[in-house]
């Protein structure tokens, strides 16, 4: 019995410390990626340029994720914290979150765009399943939704943009023309399906105003870099459908809060 007992919170421990270290690695090396990788990914992005670039400024929406993970990795290995349900229904999948990231990151640099593209779809479904673990049960207060539940929303929505922006890239890399007419109908198609997706996801789960914030932000940044017009046209119409769909969600729901922030 003792030794039964003793497991879990073993498990826990180790959880825990694999999470607070990835978190701090995963940020070290977005710090240093120019660095490590060789080159910095802004440039290899601009080498592979497609309608569904963002604009640089978007970027910086990684100081917000990163904080967030930071404060996430601190709170979820506290003593208190660390046997809860919503930490072990979801830490392992940000553990591998962290590791796609900074694989991501590494091979994005390399200009290694197919690997790139596996890893960051990876990182994505990690996200997912956790952003989906924790829509099925409310947060425990404020705290708890100001350091997991929205900055897993914020990244998720984020991270939602730059797949279907790393997958245009990748498709230049490969050999597919990025400034053609091909290129331009190719990115409006793509930029209706993410928003469908976007918007279901907003209309279903919770914390969606971070979610939807993350998602416009990406949309902002693709409209805003000087795309062909019918693009600017399809960014401005996806922006509306998701902050429209987020409004809904909100106002409609049975626990407005919840709704809003998980």
């Amino acid at each position: 019995m003792t030794v039964t007992s003793q497991r879990p919170g073993l498990s826990d421990l180790v959880r825990s410390a694999t999470v607070a270290l990835l978190t701090v690695v995963q940020i070290a090396v977005a710090a240093l990626c120019g660095r490590v990788a060789g080159t910095p990914i802004g440039a290899v992005a601009r080498e592979y340029a497609t309608p569904l670039l963002a604009a640089g400024w978007a970027f910086a929406i990684w100081a917000p994720i990163y904080a967030g993970f930071l404060a996430y990795g601190i709170y979820q290995a506290l003593p208190a914290q660390r046997q809860r349900a919503v930490h072990r229904e979801t830490g392992w999948w940000l553990a591998a979150s962290a590791v796609f990231n900074t694989g991501w990151v590494l091979a994005f640099g390399a200009g290694w765009l197919p690997l790139a593209e596996l890893l960051i779809v990876a990182l994505l479904v990690s996200l997912a399943v956790v952003f989906g673990r924790l829509s099925r049960v409310p947060a425990d207060g404020v705290v708890e939704r100001v350091v997991l539940r929205g900055p897993v929303a914020l990244y998720t929505g984020w991270v939602s943009l730059a797949t279907a922006s790393g997958t245009a890239a990748t498709g230049v890399w490969a050999g597919l023309p990025g400034e053609s007419a091909l290129a331009m109908i190719a990115a409006i198609v793509v930029l209706l399906a993410v928003t469908a997706i976007l918007a279901w996801v907003v209309l279903s789960g919770t914390a969606v105003v971070a979610y939807g914030a993350a998602a416009v932000w990406g949309i902002a940044g693709i409209g805003l870099n000087d795309p062909p017009a019918a693009v600017v046209v399809a960014c401005a119409v996806a922006a509306v459908v998701v902050v429209a769909a987020t409004a809904r969600r909100v106002t409609t729901a049975g626990n407005p809060a919840r709704a809003a922030w998980g």
